[in-house]
């Protein structure tokens, strides 16, 4: 099997996917046709992996849709729904079965052909969703991580073997692979059945990727010995808090990690969130069989009659994890308590920025504006006050507002910027932890003339493509965007609405926007990520005024009245 090809597909009325209890000496694929053999698989761990059991459970119900079958299209609904109810019971704690038996059999009402086109098509997204982890994923890591090959250590398999395609986190692995990012990776062994050591070895030996396996016990000495950069697993359930069930193992992993200070990373699609647990201790743990434990083989490697504990899985508190990456976002869970901000330090940081961006002439005099989110938990931020030199800015130079609302916490004090109002509608409407906004001169200059050329007109923003620097604005597509362009209203909060109606409208828009003749703002999780951002798209709007033949079209125009950056009537 190479990279390309699914682990799992439907084919002449039966499920096809591959025996993982044999692998890696033997390549033997099972064509599963009844339900009762889709949970023989699941149970045995034929089928493993949460992406892939859920999409495997949910062709199990186009199974039984086709078996129950009635003359006119319509299905036996109360036996269907039986079988579901013992598919979702074949592993309790993998969220992602119940979820997509649940979502085929929405379809039920329809016929057995809807069932199956539904699953059919949860195939398609599994792809489409596991590639878009991988590249978030490793995009973040590009970030807390820069500049050098990395040392990885995974647990259990999270491959294209445990989903349709790609995988989870050995799909952000091989993305890194393909960016020339990985030294070596450790695979841990995983215990009791080996997954990592048969069936993720096996994953990255058909790739190419240099990688060694790591008895389970050694992990954390490897952490604490500095041969680990970052730990990557997946998930089987999330719950709301950030608390993750994943493969046993996990846990010490993460206690080791959060020790020596390295990243730990949870790579899961959204359908792994179970939003209706608070925390993780309302998730269900599989225990299994001791035999898994005292045989191995076929033969004994305990005494006759000793008993085992075998938890499939373990919890691993949100306050242990980095971040947790899916198809969407990357959320930092909540599960520890914030640590103290100092604003003061934080207002120092803004200046420092601040007059770094004066000295390149992108804040010049009063202008520009910088804001950072002054607490964890997102309702305050700090932003340069108005009307202050940018190149004199020092720490007592910042007001704390609302970050959702604009408005100072202490109505008696300073004057935020001008321009807050766009800061908070970028803080509403995303993940943003820092916001900034300046006059570079190529940006501006683009701005002015991109709306002049659409003047009494409109488009749908300034598209951007085949720039290699656009990969530095964290895109799902690195090669293609469109930056909005805004209209200069005299009445600023009439140009955050705007914002923030954009940004509802469209999630996957980049973070930026640029206002015709009045510059660019731009977001990130942190200052640092925020000035990069800024430094890729001036220095794009830089080549746009260099080169001639890269400039856009000019859109065809649309009625007066109209929004720069969506041509729908304001």
């Amino acid at each position: 099997m190479n990279a390309q090809q699914p682990s799992l597909h439907w084919e002449d009325g039966a499920i096809v996917t591959i025996d993982q209890r044999v692998l890696p000496h033997t390549h033997r694929q099972l064509r599963l046709r009844t339900v009762d053999e889709v949970i023989e698989a699941i149970t045995t761990l034929a089928v493993r992996g949460a992406p892939a059991i859920g999409l495997t459970g949910a062709l199990g119900v186009a199974l039984s849709a086709l078996r129950h079958r009635q003359p006119g299209g319509g299905v036996d609904e109360p036996s269907v729904r039986a079988d579901a109810q013992r598919l979702v019971a074949a592993r309790p704690t993998a969220v992602n079965l119940e979820w997509a038996v649940h979502r085929v059999l929405t379809r039920l009402p329809e016929g057995h052909r809807a069932v199956l086109d539904e699953g059919l098509a949860m195939l398609r997204e599994d792809a489409e969703v596991n590639a878009a982890m991988a590249r978030r994923a490793a995009d973040l890591l590009d970030d807390l991580l820069p500049d050098r090959p990395l040392r990885l250590l995974t647990h259990c398999n999270t491959g294209r073997l445990a989903t349709a395609a790609i995988g989870t986190a050995l799909g952000v692995i091989l993305e890194l692979a393909d960016r020339g990012r990985v030294a070596e990776v450790l695979v841990d062994e995983t215990r009791p059945l080996l997954q990592g050591a048969r069936l993720t070895a096996w994953e990255l030996r058909e790739a190419g990727v240099p990688h060694r396996v790591c008895v389970d016990s050694a992990a954390a000495f490897a952490l604490a010995s500095g041969r680990v950069d970052c730990v990557l697993v997946g998930a089987d359930r999330i719950a709301a808090n950030g608390d993750v069930a994943n493969k046993i193992g996990t846990y010490g992993l993460a206690v080791a990690a959060a020790r020596s200070a390295v990243p730990f990373l949870v790579i899961a699609p959204e359908s792994t969130r179970d939003p209706a647990l608070a925390t993780g201790a309302g998730i269900t743990i599989e225990e299994r069989g001791a035999v898994e434990v005292t045989e191995f083989a076929g033969g004994p490697l305990a005494p006759a009659g000793t008993a085992a504990f075998n938890p499939a899985f373990d919890l691993t508190p949100a306050d242990l994890i980095t971040a947790i990456v899916s198809e969407s976002r990357v959320d930092r869970p909540r599960g520890a308590p914030a640590a103290p901000v100092d604003e003061h330090q934080l207002g120092a940081d803004i200046a420092a920025m601040a007059r770094s961006l004066y000295e390149r002439a992108w804040m010049p005099g009063t202008s520009g504006n910088i804001s950072v989110r002054a607490d964890d938990a997102g309702g305050t931020a700090l932003i340069t006050a108005s009307g202050r030199d940018k190149g004199a800015l020092t720490a007592h130079d910042m007001v704390a507002v609302h970050a959702a609302t604009a408005q100072p916490v202490d109505p008696e004090g300073p004057r935020p910027s001008a321009e807050t109002a766009i800061h908070a509608a970028v803080y509403r409407t995303t993940d943003a932890r820092a916001v900034i906004h300046v006059h570079p001169p190529h940006a501006t200059a683009v701005a002015g003339r991109w709306a002049r050329e659409t003047a009494g007109g409109g488009s749908a923003g300034l598209p951007l493509r085949h720039f290699e620097l656009l990969k530095g604005l964290g895109l799902a597509d690195p090669s293609a965007t469109e930056v909005p362009v805004f209209p200069n209203h005299t009445e600023v909060e009439r140009i955050a609405t705007e914002v923030a109606a954009h940004l509802q409208d469209r999630p996957e828009a980049p973070p930026a926007l640029l206002i015709a003749d009045h510059g660019i703002t731009v977001w990130g999780r942190d200052l640092a990520q925020a000035r990069n951002r800024l430094e890729c798209l001036e220095a794009i709007c830089r080549l746009l005024l260099l080169d001639a033949g890269a400039w856009p079209a000019r859109p065809a125009t649309v009625p007066p009245g109209t929004t720069l950056w969506e041509g729908r009537t304001a």
